[in-house]
């Protein structure tokens, strides 16, 4: 039995065809039949079912597609749970700097506020440039374990970990082929930094040193280390010179311009390879070290840290930490401790984590050198 509807589009047709009487007799075709008619309108019928089908299957597809891009998207961090510890680590403050509100919240993935780094720093060919260089593997794992535990047990609701902060561009007494008075450490150097990481399951900082070069030809060079989930950015302002100045003749400066470059610079990186949120640290001691500070822009890629990087007694300490990056917030801050250069003067010893933690804010980032 024919289907009702295409009975009912043969009929039309064939009722169509009669009433403009036919195909005109000039164009030397016969006039189509009944069992033509119905063919046709069967075929017509067939095809748009195929048609249908089609289209269907084609929003299926892209309604697929748009959830898994939906899917993939990041997505941010519990506000609510985030915005607590960001409270808690202004640690009382009442002026309103701390938290700084401004700050973007970051995307899932973030290593901070939820936990704590405490760093090694220093670079391998170098004893003096920090307590990296001064102890084999082993050693250094050892005492960092210790480290780690100690703050662990200071601040127990604050997960710590272990990171590995290695110089991988270094200032230089000497101005080099290129005349920029740094130096690049070859490859195999910066794989030893990350095997060292892989010790202790760590993560990774890489420090640049830019002398009389720039953040934009130097943090390049690293980029196939920064694409790595676990390896993040340092830039030292105290070593970019500026007027041909020789590294270490006078303290160096960055302004928050540069400072954006490379937070800019992580965040594509993040993005075109879907990582975690990058952290970025910027070594701090001088007010006159970091320009424009008010203008520097976290993003919720890329999570930034004012590290106060000076050396000296427990009040000088406190001091230039109040004076370089409380009264002047940014997002996140860290706490240099030295083993060497903070007995230097009285009372010749350096912070406890307890006494560094009643600090405000409270420093999420530990380095020892």
């Amino acid at each position: 039995m024919m289907h009702r509807p295409l009975v009912v589009a043969a009929l039309l047709l064939a009722l169509s065809t009669a009433a403009c009487g036919g195909r005109p007799a000039s164009d030397g075709r016969r006039p189509l039949s009944h069992r033509d008619s119905v063919r046709i309108a069967h075929r017509a019928h067939r095809d748009s079912i195929r048609a249908l089908r089609r289209n269907m299957e084609g929003r299926r597809d892209s309604l697929k597609a748009a959830a898994l891009a939906e899917a993939s998207k990041p997505r941010l961090v519990d506000t609510l749970q985030y915005t607590a510890l960001m409270d808690s680590l202004a640690n009382g403050d009442t002026t309103g700097r701390w938290p700084v509100k401004s700050a973007p919240y970051p995307y899932e993935g973030a290593i901070l506020p939820y936990h704590r780094v405490v760093a090694y720093y220093g670079n391998l060919y170098s004893k003096k440039m920090g307590v990296l260089g001064e102890y084999p593997p082993d050693t250094l794992w050892q005492k960092l374990r210790s480290e780690v535990a100690a703050w662990q047990k200071a601040d127990p609701a604050t997960p710590v970990v272990p990171a590995i902060h290695y110089i991988c561009t270094t200032a230089q007494g000497w101005p080099g082929r290129d005349s920029l008075w740094r130096l690049r450490m070859p490859k195999k150097q910066i794989d030893s930094a990350l095997a060292i990481a892989a010790m202790g399951d760590a993560l990774v900082f890489l420090d640049i040193q830019v002398a009389l070069s720039s953040v934009q030809a130097e943090v390049p060079v690293i980029e196939e280390y920064l694409k790595l989930p676990h390896v993040h950015l340092a830039i030292d302002p105290e070593f970019m010179m500026h007027g041909g100045k020789k590294p270490g003749s006078v303290i160096g400066s960055m302004d928050a311009s540069q400072i954006n470059w490379c937070a800019r610079y992580l965040q594509k990186i993040v993005q075109d390879n879907n990582l975690p949120p990058k952290m970025l640290v910027i070594h701090r001691f001088t007010t006159n070290m970091v320009k424009n500070s008010a203008d520097i822009k976290p993003l919720p890629e890329v999570q930034i840290i004012m590290d106060m990087d000076g050396w000296g007694s427990p009040r000088l300490k406190r001091s230039t930490y109040n004076w370089c990056i409380w009264r002047e917030p940014v997002q996140f801050t860290g706490f240099k401790l030295f083993y060497k250069n903070d007995l230097k003067q009285e009372p010749h010893r350096m912070l406890t984590p307890e006494e560094v933690l009643r600090l405000s804010p409270k420093p999420i980032y530990i380095q020892y050198q």
